[in-house]
């Protein structure tokens, strides 16, 4: 036996008595079993509002509501309105014990709320865990995600991890700075070329709401335009928040507010910045260290104390349209935001939208624009060259460029940089027939057939070589490229200028800025670089190719994209001159001739208003297989107004392609139906079609085909 075993050894028997007095007196002073954290079985309940109403993060429309939970007295001074929270979800009624539901899996939610009874019968299941005692939804963002979420048939837990970004821990402990006081109102400088733009300034400096619609004139000077009317809001108390299409904007006006203002009165929201950088610098929104907001496009939910001012650039933009569900535009955020606040409101770009025209004619909002004058002198000389030019100009059949682009460049070289602005990024994306233009399409399954690098044509569906084709329509032998690359018309102009550097900015490599030595820049829309100075020229080139479209927007969206690069060539006076490559004929080119994109949106704002068309009339898609578009179509309880336009079959999506959202797997053939109600029906629509999808989802039949339902969609054909 060994002496561990041994009597004595650590037993109660042969103790000595000042060690058994030891252990009673430890034993009376040990505290009563805790609760177990996560379930706190036995815990006793907050004495005051111990009911949390919590909203869960599960982004499915039939659970789109707020769950009641019990609070544990250990949590009543953590568990306040807006923290995160985890709690158990999906037990069944059977799991009781001790008066508490269990069960269930660990999910995040919020807290929106602190009861004092709840109008659940049942018994509730606690709170599991407060994750961090930061109240990050407060009831302004709460009362706007849920707006945006009945607008766009959504759910409210979809729309709140659009709007308040993933926690982080280091940034949280980190103590945000004191508020700056208000600084001085700013002069008008360039808002004074503008006829109302002085009296803008003055109403948002007094605390005015003014609303309008803003018309920029061409030139760098729209970033600090921005900036004074910033300034001109926080000298009225207030905060403010502006919204830009990409971070290269965003950089511009970033700039613009420091000079400005100096460093500490504002914060940049953008995704480059990292996560931990992002959420301090939306930290210090919420808590009130800075009241003005600059961002992109998730910064339009930013949480801005009294807000004086919302504002838009330039938007018609594509990123301004959220990629996730339920697919919420900027612009119809801000909107929100403007009336849920009383808030000033303006949106502003070179160009103007049908969105934008609607505002100003139904007297929503006040058209901010510049007299025909100002346009003149900053706007630079605009040349078209059509069909019946190319077709009596040789040099055109066998370069790139017609002669008057070709002039236009060798003088422009002269004095600075070109611009050369293409549809497409890489080297021949698509060909045509060169007699007819019809599409060159594959024999075999009809996708489009491409020139990879020069070489054989290739189908950009299947992958198959066509070494022999014709065109069906008029029997021609000869190709054209429908719509050349940017690659290849860098390739093209260095051959045509070898003495001249050429600069390519587009996808892949996005340039910011240029110097002002001569050099040809070549880029696709949306993707041009800002010159020193201004271009001497710009070359606006496959303009039909963007006309073409088959789309509803094709014109206006060209139009911007038009105006946008014809913007940073310098003015007339100074010799600025812009060639575009389209039918002079055409509306969208004779609005960028005259440099008049406010009455082309107006045109098309009556066209559509004749045909019932968006913005006029409120319009929703539902996508997906026919058996479950059918359905979905028929259960839905549409308002009587709602006109069902369709289905027409969708392009399948070819395997090993990336799959667009909302966009049919790849191999599966799915319709779409257009689902249109007019003007103040739009809410009753997203309803319907909100009810739908939720019963749906409740019944399980997304087995049976999923269906999409996007309101509001920004590419109707």
């Amino acid at each position: 036996m060994s002496s561990e075993n041994g009597p004595g050894a650590g037993g109660g028997e042969g103790a000595p008595p000042e060690q058994l007095a030891l252990i009673r007196e430890t034993v009376r002073k040990a505290k009563e079993p805790r609760a177990k954290p996560r379930t706190w079985r036995g815990a006793a309940l907050a004495e005051e509002l111990p009911v949390a109403r919590v909203l869960v993060d599960k982004g499915v429309l039939h659970l789109d509501r707020y769950f009641d939970y019990a609070v544990p007295a250990e949590l009543d001074a953590e568990a306040r309105p807006g923290v995160r929270v985890r709690v158990r979800f999906g037990a069944g009624r059977g799991r009781v014990r001790e008066g508490r539901r269990e069960g269930g899996g660990l999910i995040d939610g919020f807290l929106v709320e602190r009861l004092a009874a709840s109008d659940y019968s049942g018994p509730l299941a606690a709170l599991a865990q407060v994750v961090s005692p930061e109240p990050v939804l407060g009831p302004e963002l709460l009362a706007l995600t849920r707006a945006v979420a009945d607008r766009y048939a959504g759910s409210l837990a979809d729309v709140l991890q659009l709007a308040v970004p993933p926690r982080n821990a280091r940034a949280e402990q980190r103590p945000s700075p004191a508020p700056l006081p208000p600084p001085p109102a700013p002069e008008a400088g360039s808002w004074a070329r503008y006829e109302r733009g002085a009296a803008f300034l003055e109403s948002l400096a007094s605390g005015g709401v003014p609303r309008a619609v803003w018309n920029a004139l061409p030139g760098p000077g729209w970033s600090e335009e921005l900036a004074r009317a910033v300034a001109a809001t926080l000298a009225s108390g207030r905060g403010a928040l502006v919204v830009v299409p990409d971070g290269r904007a965003a950089a511009r006006v970033d700039a613009a507010l420091t000079a400005l203002l100096g460093e500490g009165r504002h914060a940049l929201l953008q995704a480059d910045a990292g996560p931990e950088k992002r959420y301090r610098e939306w930290l210090g929104v919420r808590r009130g260290s800075v009241r003005a907001v600059v961002g992109t496009r998730a910064a339009m939910f930013a949480p801005v104390r009294d807000l004086g001012l919302v504002a838009l650039w330039d938007d018609g933009d594509d990123t301004h349209s959220e990629l996730h569900a339920p697919q919420p535009h900027a612009r119809e955020v801000l909107l929100l935001r403007a009336a849920q606040d009383r808030c000033g409101f303006l949106m502003g770009g070179w160009s103007c939208t049908v969105e934008g025209a609607q505002l100003v004619e139904s007297g929503w909002a006040r058209p901010l624009v510049a007299a025909r004058e100002q346009v003149r002198q900053a706007a630079p000389l605009v040349r078209t060259v059509g069909d019946q030019d190319l077709a009596r100009d040789e040099a055109a059949r066998a370069a790139r460029l017609p002669s008057l682009a070709w002039q236009a460049a060798r003088e422009g070289l002269r004095h600075g940089p070109v611009l050369v602005q293409v549809p497409r990024r890489g080297y021949v994306p698509r060909m045509a027939c060169a007699q007819c233009r019809a599409a060159a399409r594959c024999r075999h399954c009809s996708g489009p057939l491409e020139a990879r690098d020069g070489g054989a044509l290739w189908c950009g569906w299947c992958g198959r070589e066509e070494s022999a084709w014709h065109c069906p329509e008029c029997g021609s032998f000869r190709l054209r490229a429908q719509v050349v690359g940017a690659r290849r018309t860098a390739e093209e102009l260095g051959r045509a200028f070898p003495a001249v550097p050429v600069r390519t900015s587009g996808r892949e490599h996005v340039l910011d800025t240029v110097p002002g030595a001569p050099a040809l820049v070549v880029s696709t829309p949306g993707a041009e670089p800002v010159a020193e100075g201004g271009y001497a020229a710009a070359l606006l080139l496959d303009g039909w190719a963007m006309l073409g479209r088959p789309d509803l927007r094709a014109g206006e969206d060209a139009l911007r994209r038009w105006i946008a690069a014809a913007a940073l060539v310098r003015p007339q006076g100074e010799g600025g001159t812009v060639v575009v490559v389209a039918e002079p004929t055409l509306r969208p080119v004779q609005a960028l001739v005259r440099w008049d994109p406010v009455g082309h949106a107006l045109r098309e704002l009556s066209e559509r208003a004749e045909l019932g068309f968006p913005p006029v009339s409120r319009m929703a898609s539902v996508s997906g297989t026919a058996e479950a578009v059918a359905a979905f179509l028929g259960a839905a309880a549409l308002p009587a107004e709602a006109e069902v336009l369709g289905p027409v079959p969708l392009p399948v999506t070819p395997p090993g392609r990336p799959r667009r959202t909302g966009a049919p797997p790849a191999g599966e053939h799915w319709e779409r139906a257009l689902v249109r109600v007019p003007p103040g029906r739009g809410a009753a629509l997203a309803g319907a079609l909100k009810s739908a999808q939720a019963a749906r989802m409740a019944r399980g039949a997304e087995e049976s085909g999923r269906v999409w339902v996007r309101v509001d969609p920004g590419d109707i054909g």
